[in-house]
């Protein structure tokens, strides 16, 4: 990889390609883009939403990597910000579950995405749900705005991770919490796929070791730290052939490398005074 800049601009082009796309054609172009099958399909890892309240196709692009909202604990009239929200499937699960008393934001930095978003937002004549343009990174909300944070398969792609959970403990209440699905690694990935873009945006070079993860998110202050699933993903031979030879191919396979989808629940204290970053 090359400047954080550099892998901001590759992801926003990446993902507004895929946005210009249905699902069932992200499902059939084997990389989610229309692109051969260079990179990773981020089908591969998505889980099944349409069982959901709330749920709509529309929306549904296929690019999580866990059903966030499940273990959420969302209520009705909370205050919820899904980060990198897409073209809104998460925002309206919870928007769902929220009701009419509650208020629903999603966060994206991909132009394309917002405008799909909106539009699906006055499809289902969704007045509580908005959604903002803006980077996870400096999150454009003011401090203990939140009553949950959700975010499906999007740090991962980001390369300053510890600076987003600061900023998710910025904008959480005392005492809210976040639910986030990503993907994390036990063992060390190969040279060759860590070094490769494309690869970055297709959500597995940019994830980092599991341990470090959780570490990260106790650093910003975090309690009750729980992973509440977690499944193990493999990417098929046919994207791994591009980035390995024969040789490192057999020995990633024969490895303990593991490339996981985990679902973190966590909180921010009610009495959090002015830990990591203040409540004020």
């Amino acid at each position: 990889m090359n400047t954080d800049q550099n892998v901001k601009e590759l992801v926003k082009e990446r993902y507004s390609e895929i946005a210009k796309q249905s699902k069932t054609e992200n499902e059939t172009s084997c990389c989610g883009a229309g692109c051969g099958c260079s990179i990773v399909d981020q089908t591969i890892m998505a889980d099944n939403y349409t069982s959901l309240e709330g749920y709509f196709a529309d929306a549904d692009l296929g690019l999580g990597c866990g059903l966030p909202t499940e273990y959420a604990q969302i209520k009705k009239g909370d205050t919820v910000i899904d980060l990198g929200s897409g073209a809104g499937n998460d925002a309206f699960i919870a928007r769902s579950i929220v009701g009419d008393d509650g208020r629903v934001i999603g966060i994206d930095m991909t132009e394309i995405m917002i405008e799909l978003a909106r539009k699906n937002a006055l499809k289902l004549n969704l007045q509580i749900v908005e959604f903002r343009l803006g980077d996870i990174v400096n999150i454009p909300l003011s401090n203990n705005r939140a009553d949950v944070v959700v975010s499906n398969c999007v740090l991962n792609l980001v390369p300053d991770k510890l600076k987003v959970f600061s900023e998710i403990y910025r904008i959480l209440k005392p005492g809210g919490h976040f639910n986030i699905s990503d993907i994390v690694l036990e063992g060390e990935l190969p040279e060759t796929i860590i070094k490769e873009a494309e690869m970055y945006a297709g959500c597995v070079s940019g994830a980092i070791q599991k341990n470090d993860y959780l570490n990260m998110i106790k650093q910003n202050g975090f309690e009750n730290i729980t992973i509440n699933k977690e499944k193990k993903i493999t990417i098929p031979e046919a994207i791994l052939k591009n980035y390995l030879n024969e040789t490192q191919l057999e020995e990633f396979k024969n490895s303990n490398i593991g490339i996981y989808s985990i679902t973190v629940f966590a909180e921010k204290s009610k009495d959090c005074g002015c830990g990591p970053t203040c409540c004020n």
